[in-house]
């Protein structure tokens, strides 16, 4: 990837500054929609019309999870299905909530986790989350910097017959954020992942701190451990990329912010806020999640349309402009969705924010149509993932 001695792009390094924002990867995903909508990203054509369909789904499946409307917010914390930790210092529970978030970047269809503790297998999401809960407990998570992928792959217990994508990534991410945590002890109080707590919290005004301006901090805090991605005036842009039919006159011309795996954790990161007595407000400042269950869910209703069908048959990077458009109309068409499934539900946006659309939800639907259409209940196409983004 482009590094900051680049040459392409010209003006000051500020564009690109604003485009570590959730306000960014909304504007710049809405944008690529329109385009779309007009004809004019190649590779892929909208049928708002089958909106609905999807809004459908969504609403049933929310009804179906949560019979009462009682709906938590989409964090990583449901997905301690064995049974999520009780931790009462918030800084523990931090540590927790963001060495599972990097680690949860799709398992692959062939993947299971066999919990001793329950003795209940749970796959893909849910799997990588109780197998980092149980290295975390064990203190297998102790030594970042020196983590091998030996030891990652030892507890999630993969072989040759229960293989996980991205196992090298994961570890190769995982010792970054160790040198990170080392590096930066104004971020990382305490020598430790949680010592994020101490720097949002200080961050509060009245107690109250907006959900963006933890995304914020985190893509601050975590910028620099994600590998072969766009670093530009020295800038490290994260889950930011390429697509031609974004243009601007600046040093950000061509770049699609999309932060999944950052406003992953941020949604995962409020509740243990709320619990330490911090109130996170602005939530629906944080957008819907680009990756491959929600994206999965426009595709299978027919909502967005490959050109050339296939596309769907060969494997792709993730930086190929068919997936970073993919991602990005995934962002703005959550935002079209939700108001949708709130007047099938009959609730206010007050009262379900896009973090409740998306446990409800639309996750949950893009997972229940995959299941109906492919083998495995694996995502639209095959990504070459590092397991790190998705």
């Amino acid at each position: 990837m482009s590094g900051p001695e680049d040459g392409w792009v010209t003006g000051t390094a500020e564009p690109l500054h604003r485009l570590l924002s959730a306000a960014a990867v909304r504007e710049r995903a809405h944008e690529l929609l329109d385009l779309a909508i007009e004809g004019d990203v190649e590779g892929w054509s909208v049928d708002l019309s089958r909106l609905d369909e999807a809004a459908a789904l969504t609403a049933a499946v929310t009804r179906e999870r949560y019979p009462d409307l009682a709906i938590p917010f989409h964090a990583r914390a449901r997905h301690f299905v064995a049974g999520a930790p009780e931790i009462a210092d918030p800084r523990a529970a931090f540590d927790l909530i963001i060495l599972s978030v990097l680690l949860d970047a799709g398992a692959g269809p062939g993947w299971r986790f066999a919990d001793a503790k329950t003795g209940r297998t749970f796959r893909r999401s849910e799997g990588l989350a109780v197998a980092s809960q149980r290295m975390f407990e064990a203190g297998k998570l102790d030594d970042l910097a020196g983590l091998g992928a030996a030891t990652l792959a030892e507890g999630f217990q993969v072989s040759p017959d229960n293989p996980l994508l991205g196992l090298d990534g994961r570890a190769a991410l995982l010792r970054r954020l160790g040198g990170q945590v080392a590096a930066r002890p104004d971020l990382f109080p305490g020598g430790r992942p949680g010592g994020l707590y101490d720097v949002l919290a200080a961050r509060a005004e009245a107690s109250r701190l907006p959900a963006p301006a933890i995304l914020a901090v985190l893509l601050e805090a975590l910028g620099p451990i994600w590998a072969d991605r766009l670093v530009i005036h020295g800038i490290a842009l994260g889950d930011c990329w390429r697509h031609p039919a974004i243009r601007r006159g600046d040093a950000s011309d061509g770049l699609v912010p999309l932060h999944k795996l950052s406003q992953w954790l941020a949604y995962s990161l409020i509740e243990p806020l709320q619990a330490a007595g911090v109130e996170v407000i602005e939530i629906d400042g944080l957008t819907g999640l680009a990756e491959y269950r929600n994206g999965g869910l426009f595709v299978d209703c027919g909502v967005l349309r490959l050109a050339d069908p296939a596309a769907a048959e060969r494997p792709h990077q993730v930086s190929d402009p068919l997936i970073v458009a993919w991602r990005a109309m995934t962002v703005a068409l959550l935002d079209r969705l939700a108001p949708l499934v709130r007047a099938r539900l009959g609730v206010s946006a007050e009262d379900f924010p896009l973090a409740r659309m998306l446990e409800g939800g639309s996750w949950a639907a893009g997972r229940e149509i995959a299941a109906k259409l492919r083998p495995g209940g694996g995502p639209p196409f095959t990504i070459i993932s590092d397991g790190t983004v998705f």
